[in-house]
């Protein structure tokens, strides 16, 4: 599967969000490639990503943070256009 994800950690006075967040992103990065502040892309196996659901669920508070996963069978499905600036961070490998 193609992914999509897209996540939103909450930043409160008590600092939580600050360590979660970092957490978030490291998790991600195992999974899926960083290609713009909150957002990773990539194909994954159902298997990774029923692992990578688990382990966000385990760092993210679910009353205030979230996570959203958008799903297609394939990249090719998925149209994906730049408006702005393009940092296509996964065009960095040779």
């Amino acid at each position: 599967m193609y992914i999509i994800l897209v996540y939103d950690i909450k930043f409160d006075d008590d600092g939580k969000g600050e360590k979660i967040l970092p957490k978030v992103f490291k998790i991600c990065k195992k999974y899926l490639y960083h290609i713009q502040n909150s957002v990773f892309e990539g194909e994954l196996t159902k298997s990774e990503i029923f692992k990578l659901r688990k382990e966000l669920e385990n760092v993210i508070r679910k009353d205030v943070d979230s996570i959203i996963v958008f799903q297609s069978r394939n990249e090719r499905w998925l149209n994906k256009e730049f408006w702005g600036n393009k940092e296509d961070k996964t065009s960095n490998f040779l």
